[in-house]
């Protein structure tokens, strides 16, 4: 029998066995914890890339690069959701292309849409180029997946400046199955040395079903285009937005005018000769508005029935109605329908319903809708002289009235 140890102590063989199992406690509580912390983060990792999708752009209009979708889930899952749940996510999520400040490009043009509460006081909207919706942020989980492919562009709005291209092309992006750059590329009028390569690069990633899409508007009056486009594709489908010709030259004056207000003034830059009442056709201003012999040209390399002409007067009046014709035109279902549009009274022009998780409605940037300086009626008569038997040729070959001249 072992003689007892001193008084109070505990015996030798139990202290390093409770020792032992209180180690092997704190160990697996470490692990636990641990556990329970890095399944926290991912759960909320997981949780920010399900959320809002959406890119569509450019920017620039409406701008800048085209972003890109967010999508949740691993291949696997993403290769088993229908097309159209995608689609779905897509239209829900739209709410990210509004959110960033206005940027500056191509000759200082604001690229971006505003934010604003029908009715508010705000700067003037309107149609025309330079505005764009800001793009998703990058590194999103679509980009680490590579999903969707970059294709060359299947509809093309190839005019004409400060006829509204820019309205028609926001207007489009609320569909979800239209896919934009929101920048002018400008591809066939300065960049076609830098290949096709370089052009599809600039184009968004679009699934299965979605259409690719840009807008420059000075590829109409651009002689080389017709043939670089054709020669891209002879199956693109081409959108020209007109407006009457005289209002349309001085909507592009009132822009030079905005930031060159030392040019001569508008009655002076239209006419060779004021006395005898020579208009000046040199003058870009006036020449892009002689639809009929830029059309000619086109008609050289497409057929009239590739070609879709939007009014830009009614993409004011009836944006719905436009928006309609341009989505047959493209085959695509008609969503874009009256419940997306609202009339501003301050800007006169429609804007942009608030979209499904937006607090408010999306107008044209503040350079858009400038108020235009008075010209001399009598300069103004004259123009429309001028116009009027191009303006006839035009509804001839487009086979549509567009009321100019009433």
């Amino acid at each position: 029998m072992a003689p007892p140890g001193p008084a109070g102590a505990h015996p030798t063989s139990a202290e390093p066995l409770s020792r032992s199992i209180f180690r092997k406690f704190l160990l697996m509580l470490c692990s636990l914890l641990t556990s329970l912390y890095v399944f926290y983060c991912l759960a909320e990792r997981c949780q920010t890339l399900s959320g809002p999708v959406v890119g569509l752009s450019g920017g620039g209009e409406e701008t800048g690069a085209p972003g890109r979708g967010v999508l949740a889930g691993g291949p696997r899952e993403l290769a088993a959701r229908p097309a159209a749940a995608q689609r779905k996510r897509f239209l829900q999520l739209k709410q990210w292309r509004r959110r960033r400040r206005p940027v500056r490009r191509d000759g200082g043009e604001e690229v971006a849409w505003e934010e604003e509460t029908p009715g508010l006081a705000g700067g003037p909207g309107g149609s025309g180029a330079g505005s764009s919706v800001a793009e998703a942020p990058p590194g999103t989980l679509a980009l680490l997946l590579d999903e969707g492919s970059k294709q060359l562009p299947q509809a093309i709005i190839i005019g004409v400046k400060k006829g509204g291209t820019r309205a028609l092309l926001e207007f489009l992006r609320v569909h979800p199955d239209v896919r934009a750059v929101g920048a002018e590329p400008h591809f066939f009028d300065r960049s076609y040395d830098k290949g096709l390569s370089w052009y599809r690069d600039l184009m968004p990633r679009t699934l299965e079903g979605q259409i690719t899409m840009e807008k420059t508007p000075s590829y109409f009056v651009t002689r080389e285009a017709p043939a670089r486009i054709s020669a891209m594709s002879k199956d693109t489908k081409l959108i020209v937005v007109v407006r009457d010709p005289v209002t349309r030259a001085i909507s592009d004056y009132t822009q030079t005018l905005s930031k060159r207000p030392d040019i001569p003034t508008f009655e002076s830059l239209t006419f060779k000769n004021r006395t005898t009442g020579l208009i000046d056709t040199s003058w870009s201003a006036i020449q892009i508005g002689i639809y009929a012999k830029h059309l000619e040209h086109w008609l050289r390399h497409f057929p009239i029935r590739q070609m879709l002409f939007v009014s830009g007067e009614r993409l004011i009046s009836d944006p719905a109605g436009e928006l309609g014709r341009v989505q047959d035109f493209l085959g695509l279902k008609r969503i874009i329908t009256d419940k997306h549009f609202y009339f501003n009274k301050t800007k006169g022009f429609p804007c942009l319903k608030k979209a499904e998780g937006s607090s408010k409605p999306h107008c044209l940037g503040k350079t858009k809708g400038r108020t235009h300086p008075e010209i001399d009626h009598e300069v103004v008569q004259r123009l429309r002289e001028f116009y009027r038997p191009f303006n006839l040729k035009f509804y001839q070959m487009t086979g549509h009235d567009f009321g100019w001249d009433g």
